[in-house]
């Protein structure tokens, strides 16, 4: 049977996943970490990301007849001209490149640049990061040869050829997911007299072959949120709520989305659609922090969040502990409110999920309307105070996959594709994406109550 790896190169870790092309059935699989990193300045080695890599696929004892790699978003890989990062990469989650980016939107304008690629630079976006090279690190800009992203990288590494996808291209600041194509007038914005041409990838169409590794035919590969929709079969009018380290919302649209507030980052995705999607820094590490606060792993924060009512009787986390990307507050630290002196633990458990959950909701009712799924996905799906409170707070079904690994199933899609000529979406089909199971909400928690206390106190 044909065998394709689908690989996810995320913050933390890289996971391979080896699966039947045909049936979508796991085969083996794959894990090593990265590097952990800590914001404001949050940097890797591009060079651990390979050696785990290569871990990882050695792990999983298979050869393969296709690979794709999805990889997290936004970073910043410069290499020379022998092909070597000049430094570490600055990842999306590094904000340092704040004033850079309050910088360049002040030149052009918010609406000019939604507009001009979909979205507002924030301190994420890949373009801020490259403004911060030129202003701060001019001889290392000075001997930049190529401009990657991460999964650009990688994928560079297994063919030799230096390219993308439009679903990660979109990310950058400076490839207009309306126009395809990409924008050097926004690069000109960092330095107008750099060969910007020259130094990007050149983009491949979402089924492209892009070379060949150990004789194994690779795909494009993607960004790790687009590669996580190919991994639901996500469809116009689902809505994907994501809890990891960062949190995510996002769903796939016919048309590009453009929103000076700068909330909504208008991303392509990686079938030839649109993937409108907010982010928030602060996720499941809020939770995990305030565990160690309490002296309880994962299980037993969890248990003491189910204990406590809707609203943690008026306590209230605002979750912008390692600043904020939405809203845009990078030097924001957490705040906790409503204390008083019978406060307990299982309200504060409860305030931090509750304070998490209303953040990435706040953002995501800033997307299209939502008219099918939705779904929880990410490391919070597996907590059962997580799941029950983001039913109450969005009045909603929750949907959960029965797999959560996500986004290195949807690189898999991909490679699946690019080897069979399938379409993605009868790949999606073929291997029976969507099994799941659901929670129901809570018919007597007031969620707009809990919603607008956490408002208020997130102003």
């Amino acid at each position: 049977m044909p065998l394709v790896a689908g690989v996810d190169s995320s913050t933390s870790a890289c996971k391979v996943e080896v699966r039947d092309a045909d049936t979508g059935e796991l085969v083996a699989a794959g894990r090593a970490p990265h590097p952990p990193t800590t914001p404001p300045r949050s940097e890797q080695h591009p060079s651990g990301w390979w050696s785990a890599f290569e871990a990882a696929f050695a792990a999983t004892g298979r050869r393969v007849d296709a690979i794709a790699i999805a990889g997290q978003q936004h970073g910043l890989v410069v290499t020379g001209t022998d092909g070597e990062p000049l430094r570490p990469a600055k990842l999306w989650n590094d904000t340092e490149s704040a004033p850079d980016a309050a910088a360049l939107v002040a030149e052009l304008g918010a609406e000019a640049w939604a507009t001009a690629c979909g979205s507002v630079p924030v301190p994420s976006f890949t373009i801020t990061k490259l403004r911060w090279l030129r202003r701060t690190e001019p001889d290392v800009f000075a001997r930049v040869a190529a401009v990657s992203l991460p999964h650009d990288w990688l994928t560079t590494r297994l063919t030799g050829a230096h390219t993308t996808d439009r679903g990660d291209a979109s990310g950058t600041g400076w490839w207009s997911p309306a126009e395809e194509r990409y924008r050097f007038d926004l690069l000109a914005l960092v330095d107008d007299g750099t060969d910007w041409p020259a130094l990007v990838p050149s983009v491949a169409a979402p089924d492209a072959a892009v070379g060949e590794w150990r004789g194994a035919v690779v795909g494009p590969g993607t960004g790790d949120n687009m590669a996580a929709a190919l991994g639901l079969a996500l469809r116009p009018g689902d809505l994907a709520l994501s809890l990891g380290t960062s949190g995510t919302a996002f769903t796939v649209a016919t048309t590009p989305a453009a929103d000076p507030t700068g909330t909504v980052a208008g991303f392509a995705d990686a079938t030839g659609r649109f993937l409108p999607l907010v982010c928030t820094l602060n996720a499941t590490k809020v939770t995990a922090a305030v565990g160690r606060l309490l002296g309880v792993d994962d299980a037993g924060l969890d248990a003491l969040a189910l204990a406590a009512p809707a609203g943690a009787g008026g306590v209230v986390v605002v979750p912008h502990f390692d600043g904020e990307r939405t809203p845009n507050r990078p030097d924001a630290t957490g705040v906790v409110s409503g204390l008083r002196s019978d406060v307990s633990r299982e309200q504060l458990a409860r305030a931090a999920v509750e304070g998490v959950v209303c953040n990435l909701l706040a953002g995501a009712d800033h997307l299209p309307a939502r008219h099918g799924r939705l779904v929880l996905v990410g490391g919070g799906a597996r907590s059962a105070a997580c799941r029950q409170i983001v039913a109450d707070l969005a009045g909603a079904t929750v949907v959960v996959p029965d797999d959560d690994e996500l986004v290195a199933r949807g690189a898999a899609v991909q490679a699946a594709a690019v080897l069979t000529g399938a379409s993605l979406d009868a790949v999606s089909e073929a291997w029976g994406l969507g099994a799941s199971r659901t929670v129901e909400p809570d018919g007597r928690v007031d969620a707009a109550a809990v919603r607008a206390a956490y408002a208020a106190q997130a102003q």
